[in-house]
């Protein structure tokens, strides 16, 4: 792997000194525990790679860490596909701890289990920005489920579905299982036998076990990934099938 010097746009190179206060600035906690894991062994975070700079390398291929969405790799992610391996990991919480941070610094935090439990299929929100990416020869996806806690304060610039209580920070707390997908077949295989020969979003929600609008954001990167097309309408929705 080819790792050298970035130009910043006044022409100076970025080194990997200046890289590590540039990719760790505003990053949270789960991010950089992420990026310590996948460290482990003898990787190097914060490198400067084709003129971006990777969290980590580590055995002669590139992990991105993403706790987001993935619009803003849809530049980056192509250009070192060109060249490298690259494992984006992207972290889904099974279990998540909501702890509420209270205005008076005297008074003790509060911690509750969140009744929502994630599933890798969450990942499907972030990858509807890069669908057809994944099926690049050089890109592996893995979500990393996990038990975190969620740090909030009541700030009034938060959610108004949290009455004004902002979310301050996520902690990892543990690391449950990893699904490695490397193609969007993956994806969709665990649910191809609940699903009828021609269906719609409404059949891919209720093989996840999930809300319409993450079944639309499936259908939506099946298809871009190459796994279903649109056979059809059904009123105002439109059906699909398999391909191939």
């Amino acid at each position: 792997m080819s790792l050298h010097p970035a130009i910043l746009p006044n022409g100076r190179e970025l080194r990997p000194a200046a890289a590590a206060s540039i990719g760790e600035l505003n990053e949270r906690s789960l991010h950089r525990a992420l990026k310590a894991r996948y460290a482990v062994g003898g990787g190097a975070t914060e490198q400067a790679v084709d003129g971006f700079v990777a969290d980590v390398v580590a055995g002669g291929r590139i992990v991105e860490v993403h706790t987001g969405g993935f619009r803003p790799l849809r530049r980056k992610l192509p250009r070192l596909l060109e060249r490298h391996p690259v494992t984006l990991a992207h972290p889904v919480a099974r279990d998540r701890y909501i702890v509420k941070v209270p205005a008076d610094p005297s008074a003790p935090p509060t911690r509750r289990r969140s009744p929502r439990h994630g599933s890798v299929f969450d990942v499907f929100p972030a990858l509807a920005s890069i669908p057809a990416l994944l099926a690049h020869p050089n890109l592996t996806l893995e979500v990393v489920m996990t038990v975190e806690e969620e740090v909030r304060a009541l700030t009034g610039r938060g959610s108004w579905r949290r009455r004004g209580w902002a979310i301050l920070d996520r902690r990892l707390v543990d690391v449950v299982e990893t699904f490695a997908v490397a193609s969007m077949g993956d994806l969709f295989s665990p649910l191809d036998a609940g699903l009828p020969e021609r269906f719609t979003t409404r059949d891919v929600a209720a093989a996840m076990g999930s809300s319409r609008r993450l079944g639309q954001l499936a259908a939506f990167c099946f298809r871009k990934g190459g796994v279903s097309e649109v056979c059809g309408k059904e009123g105002n929705a439109l059906v699909y099938r398999r391909v191939g």
